[in-house]
């Protein structure tokens, strides 16, 4: 029998096959136990190619057609036409090309999922802090736009990541952040030990709407305190373990 794979999918995003996929039904063990789908990371790599296998057909592709790049915490975007022949580094993918699976890994920054269906454009963007910061979510609206997408019609989904209660942040951090962009501080309140805690999604959420697109939600699962479905890498951390797994989002036209 199969294993059964766990898929978040948002009903903003009916009748586009996508999903947040969590770490459960995958062929990895130990500390990378479930689905982990980071070709980067140390697990065997045999796992790793059967987990992804698992989600091409869950996505109704081959393997070949899963589309992702070399994540690098930026705010650069590629459009796909087809398969990458080569490692790009880049943070998020739009394309207009049917079949084609685009992909991005997380382990507590945001995954982002964009459509728009009118025009037949989707994307997918990694967010982290810096990511977002930075620009990725507004420059994959752009990269939309240039594909034919109405920002006025795009849908975007944040999934799993890490809530405000569980990403504690140092002042300093803080400070450079809300010097950077000095809107983001009703994002940061003060946590239980004293330090600020940084509402990532709430900030995404915030990027997104300011951008214009249609309508922007967070499915509201925290990666950090459920250990049971999602990879997390700052729970990692705290556990003193090696590596950490990375859950994988996709969607297609």
């Amino acid at each position: 029998m199969a294993p059964t794979l766990d898929i978040i999918t948002a009903p903003a995003l009916a009748g586009l096959r996508h999903g947040f996929f969590t770490r459960r039904g995958g062929a990895s063990s130990g500390i990378f136990t479930g689905l982990n789908c980071g070709q980067g990371s140390s697990d065997q790599s045999e796992a790793v190619a059967v987990n992804r296998a698992r989600v091409a057909e869950a996505m109704g592709v081959a393997v070949g057609a899963l589309v992702g790049v070399y994540q690098v915490h930026s705010a650069d975007v590629v459009t796909v036409t087809g398969p990458l022949g080569a490692p790009v580094r880049a943070d998020a993918l739009v394309t207009a090309t049917p079949g084609l699976v685009l992909t991005v890994l997380t382990a507590d920054c945001q995954p982002v999922l964009f459509a728009d269906r009118a025009a037949g454009v989707v994307g997918a963007a990694h967010a982290g802090w810096r990511g977002t910061r930075d620009g990725v979510l507004e420059a994959t609206v752009t990269a939309m736009e240039a594909l034919g997408a109405k920002r006025r019609r795009i849908v975007a989904v944040i999934g799993p990541a890490i809530s405000q209660r569980a990403y504690e942040v140092g002042d300093a951090f803080m400070e450079a952040f809300v010097a950077e962009d000095p809107a983001a501080e009703r994002f940061f309140c003060g946590g239980p030990a004293g330090k600020p805690m940084f509402d990532l999604p709430g900030y995404g959420l915030a990027r997104l709407r300011a951008a214009g697109v249609a309508q922007a939600e967070w499915t509201r699962h925290c990666t950090y305190a459920d250990p049971e479905r999602f990879y997390s890498y700052r729970r990692t951390t705290h556990r003193g373990e090696a590596d950490y797994g990375r859950l994988i989002s996709a969607i297609r036209l």
